[in-house]
């Protein structure tokens, strides 16, 4: 109930002795209050997503700018651009959350698994022998904005890879050909099962035909070669 003073008649000075009283009982402020205090709390709940959407798009952005701007450049023992995009719609397609890459370079291939890794929310590990091209791989991936979901390991990959817990649910190997099978052997117990173990060059020749011969006889192992480049991916998914 809210009170006024009001004139007694016109012409008379304003709010005399006169009351009149509006009664606002007919306004249900309680039930209004308790609807905007639901609404708010669904629009605070829904902000955290809001946010990480704005973030990943952000993120999509910036990536896709990186990787058309320098798509000419990666000539450093990187893949083609097509392969790129073959693993990293491997591991979106399958969800995985835990990558190992034998083989950094300056990190073209990197880029593609790590961004495939910011939608899924996982981290790829990836190994490199040479300092200048782990250097370089670090810079490009901070540029592109990934280099939070990337452990860039550098040494030798014929310790690193024994000396690695796991486990992991995709491994893509790039390094030194003739040891694809000893890596393979040292990795594959840390695959899990449905994990994807996929393999570079094996079609234009830099890998040994005794490796294919190897994995695609596997019966552990369902096996395919990805032919969209000239060198070839072999993906082989653990049973």
């Amino acid at each position: 109930m809210i009170t006024l003073d009001n004139p007694i008649s016109s012409g008379e000075i304003p709010f005399t002795d006169t009351k009149i009283e509006y009664s606002f009982s007919f306004f249900p402020f309680e039930k209004y209050i308790s609807k905007m205090k639901k609404h708010l709390t669904l629009v605070l709940m829904a902000l955290p997503l809001f946010a990480f959407t704005q973030t990943q798009s952000e993120r999509d952005a910036r990536v896709e700018k990186f990787l058309k701007e320098h798509r000419t450049e990666w000539h450093d023992l990187n893949v083609p651009y097509v392969d790129g995009q073959t693993l990293h719609d491997l591991i979106i397609k399958n969800g995985y959350k835990s990558a190992l890459e034998i083989g950094t370079s300056t990190g073209h291939s990197t880029i593609w698994i790590a961004w495939a890794m910011s939608k899924t929310g996982g981290k790829v590990t990836t190994l490199e022998l040479s300092e200048k091209r782990h250097k370089q791989a670090i810079k490009n991936l901070t540029e592109a904005g990934l280099i939070e979901f990337v452990d860039a390991k550098l040494g030798n990959a014929h310790e690193l890879v024994k000396q690695l817990p796991g486990t992991f649910d995709f491994v893509f190997s790039d390094a030194d050909k003739d040891w694809y099978k000893q890596y393979f052997l040292d990795v594959t117990p840390k695959l899990t099962k449905g994990g994807c173990y996929t393999a570079h060059n094996v079609v234009d020749g830099n890998v040994p035909k005794e490796y294919n011969v190897f994995v695609e006889s596997n019966k552990e192992f369902e096996t395919t070669i990805d032919r969209q480049s000239r060198a070839g991916i072999m993906i082989s998914y653990k049973k």
